[in-house]
């Protein structure tokens, strides 16, 4: 299941609860993120362990295209995460958003 850019976008201006997973390197993370919490997709895949989260709470994972993003989405959902969401074009794609909504 995917969220759009634009959809993900207001959903953080709403404060809606739900929580994002950033799947890069953790230097791409210190760079630039969204918020959330950082788990770097090698990681994710090779000791996946239950997060103090629950598994019908609402997950947004992101990366910076939403390639990784959609891989560390399914591998969650095999473990039993039900609402998992996958940020479609990932952080370059939000980027985009909030750059044409600013020159607005």
């Amino acid at each position: 299941m995917n969220i759009s850019a634009v959809e993900f976008d207001k959903r953080c201006h709403n404060k809606n609860s739900f929580l994002i997973i950033d799947v890069r390197e953790e230097l791409e993370f210190q760079t630039f993120n969204l918020g959330g919490i950082n788990i770097p997709l090698g990681l994710l895949l090779r000791d996946i362990v239950d997060l103090d989260y629950g598994k019908e709470e609402e997950i947004i994972m992101l990366c910076q295209r939403g390639l990784r993003s959609e891989t560390a989405r399914r591998a969650l959902f095999q473990r039993g995460y039900k609402n998992v969401r996958n940020l479609t074009g990932g952080i370059l794609e939000i980027q985009k958003l909030r750059t044409k909504l600013s020159t607005k």
